[in-house]
């Protein structure tokens, strides 16, 4: 059997890249993960139930954008953390910041095992696909994991090109148009600013 007669959905390392690809595996012989005739991801995906695919009460999230020195902004994710634990039902989440502020991957992927974390899900709130996802948050993950040897942990893609991200977007924009009209109030992050305004060069 050749990878050219396999779904594509089997042979790319990321499902989400493909339109409209059902995010499910289908099932061949296990004969086929010997003699390396399917990728080991594929392989790997077919030894494991959908309980795996889900976040259970054993699982920790961390949360992670990049810090700043403004604790303003720091404090945005910890109250988006937050939420989000509130309206997904989650127990293990913690919030980290990649560098610049605490608590840090480390202090967060720590925090998760003493609640009893047997994994541990990173999770970069970052837009796109850069450095930091690429070479960064590994790397720190990796140093966390290394104090905790038997708790195994993944980092997941930032959110990217998703289509609810369309909503927000536009759902921000209109919105401050609104303030400036009169018909909105300030929002969380322009209050006491000022900054939500149209502006004329001069």
């Amino acid at each position: 059997m050749s990878f050219g007669l396999l779904p594509r959905c089997l042979i790319t390392s990321q499902i989400g890249s493909l339109p409209n690809a059902d995010p499910k595996f289908a099932k061949f012989p296990k004969r086929f993960c010997q003699g390396n005739l399917l990728p080991p991801k594929v392989c790997f995906a077919m030894e494991h139930s959908k309980e795996t695919c889900a976040v259970g009460k054993n699982d920790g999230v961390i949360i992670v954008d990049h810090g700043s020195r403004r604790e303003e902004s720091n404090l945005m994710l910890h109250e988006f953390v937050a939420k989000f634990k509130a309206k997904t039902g989650y127990q293990i989440v913690e919030p980290a910041h990649m560098e610049l502020a605490e608590p840090s991957i480390k202090d967060a992927f720590g925090s998760c095992v003493h609640q009893g974390a047997g994994r541990v899900i990173i999770n970069p709130f970052f837009l796109f696909p850069g450095r930091h996802w690429q070479q960064d948050i590994p790397l720190l993950a990796n140093e966390a994991a290394m104090e905790h040897p038997g708790v195994p942990y993944i980092v997941t893609a930032p959110l990217g090109l998703h289509e609810l991200l369309v909503d927000i977007v536009n759902d921000r924009i209109k919105y401050c148009l609104g303030h400036v009209a009169g018909y909105e109030d300030e929002c969380s992050i322009c209050a006491g600013t000022g900054r939500c305004q149209l502006i004329s060069a001069s």
